[in-house]
């Protein structure tokens, strides 16, 4: 049974001091994205129309009257759109029991700065949290994000599954709607990072034995067709997230991450850590999700 702060069990000079059985997540995310300050909980932006400007479509006038315009011909009238947005900071707010003097003073462990450090990580991790469901449109606020099912019955499929033709699929979307594809990020649940690898590696070796051989020493697929791969538990399965990194999607900091040790003299300490922000989805036609992934 695991202990808790107060149990006499995790205190003794016999017990390893390194408290094993915890993975330390990487929380990724925030740093793929634009970050900037806001001065009010209630935000309200503007999102762009995607796209080049052009002239709008009339009764047998299709092509873009932009173009190849005739010597005194008046200009045709275009203008850019944006839609207004609100959007609302939220709080992430966690604390620690009250840990006593004593357990501060003789605990093998330290305490206090395991403490600092894992609750700040709860809350970085549930910020990480939102800036994916807000990226990936897994809100269904009407984002309009790029999607499609991955071909054949996904990528753990060895005879009609294609990573490959799902990833240039989505950048051909990204760069449809004008977006430079030339820094293109997908964010993979370690099982989807799993079926790709296997995928390159035991299905496809034998046309790219090159590649296939390098990955099986190095054991890391961190790009692919000019992707960047990243890897989170945070993801979920079946799905895979492309992306166009700082441009895509903004996480509105109104407070950054802040922790504050609470001080009752002669009892002992509490560990307060906050955040205050918002994930806003500015561009959702620089985000490409693959769904079905797995069989």
């Amino acid at each position: 049974m695991a202990d808790t702060s107060g149990q006499a069990d995790i205190r003794g000079i016999d017990i390893d001091k390194l408290a094993k059985g915890f993975a330390d997540e990487a929380l990724v995310l925030k740093r793929w994205v634009t970050v900037s300050s806001t001065k009010a909980r209630e935000i309200r932006w503007y999102k762009k129309t995607a796209g080049f400007l052009d002239s709008v479509d009339t009764t047998g006038i299709t092509a873009s009257q932009i173009a190849n315009v005739a010597e005194r011909a008046i200009p045709v009238v275009v203008e850019q759109s944006w839609t207004r947005q609100t959007s609302y900071v939220r709080k992430y707010f966690v604390e620690s029991p009250l840990i006593s003097i004593e357990d501060i003073k003789d605990c093998d462990i330290d305490i206090l700065a395991t403490n600092v450090r894992d609750l700040v990580k709860a809350v970085a991790n549930q910020v990480d949290v939102r800036i994916l469901a807000v990226l990936g449109d897994a809100l269904g606020t009407g984002g309009s994000v790029n999607t499609a099912a991955a071909v054949g019955t996904g990528w753990d499929d060895a005879t009609n599954g294609n990573p490959v033709t799902d990833i240039t699929n989505g950048l051909e979307q990204i760069r449809t709607y004008r977006y430079d594809i030339s820094d293109v990020a997908m964010y993979l649940h370690p099982t989807d990072y799993t079926h790709l690898l296997q995928w390159l590696i035991s299905i496809k070796g034998a046309n790219i034995p090159q590649f296939a051989s390098e990955k099986v020493r190095s054991g890391v697929v961190a790009e692919i067709l000019g992707v960047k791969i990243i890897v989170s538990a945070n993801m979920s399965a079946d799905t895979a997230i492309m992306f166009v990194p700082k441009r895509a999607c903004t996480w509105k900091q109104f407070t950054g991450i802040t922790s504050a040790v609470i001080d009752d003299p002669g009892i002992g300490k509490k560990i307060r850590v906050w955040e205050e922000g918002e994930a806003i989805l500015t561009d959702p036609r620089a985000v490409h999700v693959i769904t079905d992934t797995i069989t």
